[in-house]
């Protein structure tokens, strides 16, 4: 028993000794501060968007009957895309035609002619009224008849100009009428004509048709978008700042553009629009940003990563951000904890303003 305790007090005693000397052996981490060019920018993520990108959008619900182009055509201004079963639609517009056909002026002639004759006739009647009514007077004027027959003659006058006009209003108001009914119902056929062109989708631009969603015989509805038409060579990139670094920028400013679809590669761009209005669900901004030199190949909705570049000094003295306490201190070589006055940032350094030179060799802190 005291051979086995004794064994065990050698064998731990041992343990502790080794796990000392590796402990020792250990070298702390240090630096000096280099002199170097620092660069400071802001991330931001996106997508490639091509110039013009519009949705298109359905004027009217209905059915597909027809698609007249291939997804990622070229396209025309106003070319046709898709066509929608308009029969009723038709049967709407035939029917307006119809309608605005009878309640024209040519339809309504007889009419118009009719309200002519009346008023003709009421005219000869109060002149021949008329003319009865003077001779009456100069009979009268030679006392011949009596004064009751003149009267009578002036209020057959009086009966007949009154039918006159009122014949003649009688045509003025069948002609506003037949003028107001005709013009009306052509408005109804034009907007049925109109209402007829809904059904058929066309380009609002000269580009390219990247998506379409439907095919032939499913249904449409004005709310939801069918296709995807923007520019066919031009493209842009639409970049999502945090609202903690949108102060930091401006139009104009560099950008570096990774892309998955391009591994490995670096594009530079410009920032060439900020949009004032901040997403409440992202809390961020949206900034448009345009290629230097474009990409051969690009489409819309490839994935972007950006580094907007906000300042680039050239000759600063830099150490790692790890060598960084609470971000105004750092660990001497002699254990002195001395504080700095810090500058530009990026990924991995931190240029130091005051504080340290050159000379001074720092120990990385344990973190």
């Amino acid at each position: 028993m005291n051979y086995q305790f004794k064994f065990t007090q050698s064998a731990a005693g041992i343990f502790l000794l080794l796990t000392a000397l590796i402990s020792c052996s250990k070298k702390v981490e240090s630096t000096y501060p280099n002199v170097e060019k620092i660069t400071y920018s802001v991330y931001a993520s996106g997508i490639v968007k091509s110039y013009n990108q519009y949705q298109v959008y359905s004027r009217a619900n209905g059915i597909i009957n027809e698609i007249l182009v291939e997804d990622g055509a070229l396209v025309k201004k106003g070319q046709a895309l898709i066509k929608l079963s308009d029969a009723s639609q038709k049967l709407s517009y035939e029917n307006a035609q119809l309608l605005a056909k009878f309640s024209g002026i040519n339809s309504n002639k007889e009419k118009l002619q009719q309200a002519q004759t009346e008023m003709e006739v009421a005219k000869l009647k109060m002149e021949n009224e008329l003319s009865l009514l003077d001779r009456q007077k100069k009979l009268w004027a030679q006392d011949i008849g009596t004064k009751n027959e003149i009267d009578q003659r002036e209020l057959s006058y009086k009966n007949a100009a009154s039918n006159y006009n009122a014949s003649k209003l009688r045509i003025n108001d069948l002609q506003k009428q037949i003028d107001f009914q005709s013009e009306q119902t052509q408005r109804s056929a034009n907007i049925s004509s109109t209402s007829l062109n809904d059904y058929i989708i066309k380009s609002e631009m000269n580009g390219k048709l990247y998506s379409l969603s439907k095919e032939k015989g499913e249904m449409v509805n004005t709310l939801s978008p069918i296709a995807i038409i923007g520019d066919a060579t031009q493209f842009f990139v639409e970049l999502q700042v945090d609202e903690y670094d949108i102060s930091k920028l401006q139009i104009g400013q560099k950008v570096l553009l990774t892309m998955d679809s391009y591994k490995g590669q670096v594009f530079e761009a410009s920032i060439s629009k900020m949009y004032s209005m901040m997403n409440d669900k992202s809390k961020s901004f949206k900034v448009d940003a345009v290629f230097t030199k474009q990409p051969q190949n690009l489409y819309p909705n490839l994935t972007a990563e950006a580094n907007i570049i906000i300042a680039v000094k050239d000759k600063a003295i830099t150490i790692p951000r790890n060598y960084l306490l609470n971000n105004e201190f750092v660990l001497l070589a002699n254990q002195e904890k001395r504080k700095v006055s810090i500058g530009l940032k990026d990924y991995e350094k931190v240029e130091i303003l005051s504080g340290l030179t050159t000379k001074d060799q720092l120990f990385k802190p344990v973190q």
